[in-house]
């Protein structure tokens, strides 16, 4: 395999030539990449329901020593994306090509769409989708210091779909009033990207503990929230910036958002009407001469 693959491109491109056991261990990392491998063999041979051997044999057919090798060179790439924004500037900035930067950005940007829009399973989506469409369920989202605007636009347009849709303050003095009346079965959609914040975790497990059911978007290396989750979707943020872009996280919220549109068109529609009925009788929107 190419020596310059991460750990990921690696697991991704030997899928095809794996045995059924080392398939499943394979597709459990990928799902929760890159916790699941972070612990004990005996933790990821059991979550993924293959023997320690299984484990031991995708390693080195991935090209590492074994198990305390493949994690190593996990370890390091995690290591490598928790980096600060400056010293992520300085990384990208000492090789900056000629090309003007409103095209590097964009070329980031495009690679990250369909990078993330190929990695995501369909039935994974779809199941979101009729989690959030399911009107018995209210929905609580939740975004950390830059992800928190992704929270507020996603509330914002799915209050218009559906009912009972409400954002969740960063402050945790906020918490315990929403966690008083999130029940059984809600869905808490949270938003957590490196640097991942301990104010993210702390709340997804307050509200697993009130039987929520959670849904994470987060990046490929994926956030520590995830071990409560009952689905992932990652995406891929990376951009010759200090910052990561967030680009690729807003397409997530709008494809899903239209999703739970369709599916819950009848209602929606009744709801439409009646919310353009309203911005009339205020005057809400200036009119063209």
């Amino acid at each position: 395999m190419d020596a310059l693959m991460t750990v990921e491109d690696k697991m991704r491109a030997a899928l095809p030539d794996l045995t059924r056991a080392e398939r499943q261990l394979a597709t459990h990392i990928l799902r929760h990449y890159p916790v699941a491998a972070l612990g004990s063999i005996t933790a990821l041979a059991k979550a993924s329901e293959v023997s320690t051997p299984t484990v031991v044999r995708l390693c080195q057919k991935l090209g590492y020593r074994g198990y305390p090798d493949y994690q190593s060179a996990l370890r390091g790439e995690v290591e490598a994306m928790l980096v600060s924004p400056l010293a992520k500037h300085d990384r990208w900035a000492g090789g900056v090509p000629d090309t003007h930067i409103l095209n590097r950005f964009a070329d980031a940007v495009v690679a990250n769409l369909q990078a993330t829009l190929g990695q995501i399973d369909h039935a994974e989506f779809d199941a979101v989708a009729d989690l959030m469409a399911d009107q018995s369920r209210r929905i609580f989202a939740m975004g950390g210091r830059i992800t928190h605007a992704m929270a507020d636009y996603f509330v914002t347009l799915m209050k218009v779909v559906r009912p009972d849709v409400t954002l969740l303050s960063d402050m945790s003095n906020t918490w315990p009033p929403a966690l008083l009346d999130m029940k059984a079965g809600d869905v808490l959609l949270v938003f957590d990207i490196r640097r991942y914040e301990n104010s993210v975790l702390q709340l997804v497990e307050l509200a697993v503990e009130q039987g929520a059911c959670v849904v994470l978007v987060t990046d490929r290396w994926v956030s520590p929230a995830a071990t409560h989750a009952r689905h992932t979707l990652s995406c891929h943020i990376e951009a010759p910036s200090a910052w990561d872009s967030t680009v690729s996280i807003l397409v997530l919220i709008e494809t899903l958002l239209a999703a739970v549109q369709g599916l819950t068109w009848d209602q929606t529609e009744g709801r439409l009407k009646r919310l353009e009925t309203l911005y009339d009788r205020s005057r809400f929107f200036r009119r063209h001469r």
